[in-house]
């Protein structure tokens, strides 16, 4: 066993190489990603600071199914530490201090066996100064399901076993039985642990610029379990863009323009006035120019 669970470390690391070069050669899949920045501070009564960051990227095509996310969450607040003389809590200090600090990035890759079913090798990372655990690596092999796909929906599930690497926090042991009391720090060793790995993934798109999204994360071992669901409203604000260029080589610009939700749309320059609007910019790449 002690063999084993590396080594599903050392697969599901290389299972997430395998697409890039893949999608280096074949340009017929779909990249897509959402991000998103918050920070608040507050004044007064309460003297506190937010920041919050995340990015999800992901890449299908006919084999490939691969996701990539990264959160950030730091926080800054009043915070009262006791004073203590002797073993004995005398009074409390207040200070402007971090309440909260943490990263977690993460990286999946699935091979499709068919439109529905799919093998999977997920690798993730959590760094938590205020958790029991300061930091935790995870990999896993696994098998996919895509039990619903269709224009406004869809929904996965992935489970299979894994491996798992954590640092329980240090802590401070004190002595009151001695004079003055003393203090111990301990840094307990680093934790390992088979674990089995289930994920449940929902989309469901509400208006060509809404969807709902919520994945369920779940690690269980025999040392602890982990759970993280996430759930929320993704909006796209904006999706256009602007390109000049010469595309049927007559000497005269062209301009090519981003539709929100659509394929761009070409204006072709006749050369009279204005430019004249001729169809998707995706169907003549298909019948080509003439």
């Amino acid at each position: 066993m002690s063999r084993l669970l590396p080594a599903l470390a050392i697969a599901a690391a290389a299972a997430l190489t395998l697409p890039f070069a893949a999608h280096a050669a074949d340009a017929t899949g779909k990249w897509s990603g959402s991000g998103e920045f918050g920070f608040a501070a507050s004044r007064g009564n309460t003297h506190s600071e937010n920041l919050n960051a995340k990015l999800a990227l992901d890449y299908q095509d006919d084999t490939w199914k691969d996701d990539f996310f990264l959160n950030m969450l730091r926080a800054k607040g009043e915070v009262k530490t006791p004073v203590v003389v002797d073993g004995v809590t005398t009074g409390y200090a207040s200070s402007f201090d971090t309440t909260a600090n943490r990263i977690e990035v993460g990286a999946s890759s699935g091979y499709k066996f068919n439109p529905r079913s799919y093998v999977v090798g997920a690798l993730r990372y959590d760094h938590d100064d205020f958790a029991a655990n300061r930091w935790e690596q995870v990999a896993s092999l696994g098998f996919g399901y895509m039990v619903l796909k269709d224009a406004s929906s869809e929904l996965s599930f992935e489970i299979g076993p894994g491996y798992k690497r954590s640092q329980p926090k240090s802590f401070t042991l004190v002595n009151i039985a001695t004079t003055p009391p003393t203090a111990t720090t301990v840094n307990p060793a680093v934790e390992t642990q088979a674990i089995g790995r289930s994920l449940v993934n929902f989309k469901h798109r509400i208006t060509d610029n809404t969807r709902f999204e919520d994945t369920l994360l779940a690690e269980s071992g025999t040392q602890n379990t982990f759970y993280q669901n996430e759930a929320g409203l993704a909006v796209s604000l904006f999706g256009m863009g602007v390109a000049v260029g010469d595309f049927d080589n007559d000497g005269r610009l062209d301009v090519l323009v981003g539709c929100n939700g659509g394929a761009p749309v070409l204006l072709r320059n006749s050369g009279q006035a204005g430019h004249k609007r001729v169809e998707s910019f995706e169907r003549l790449i298909e019948t080509g120019s003439d």
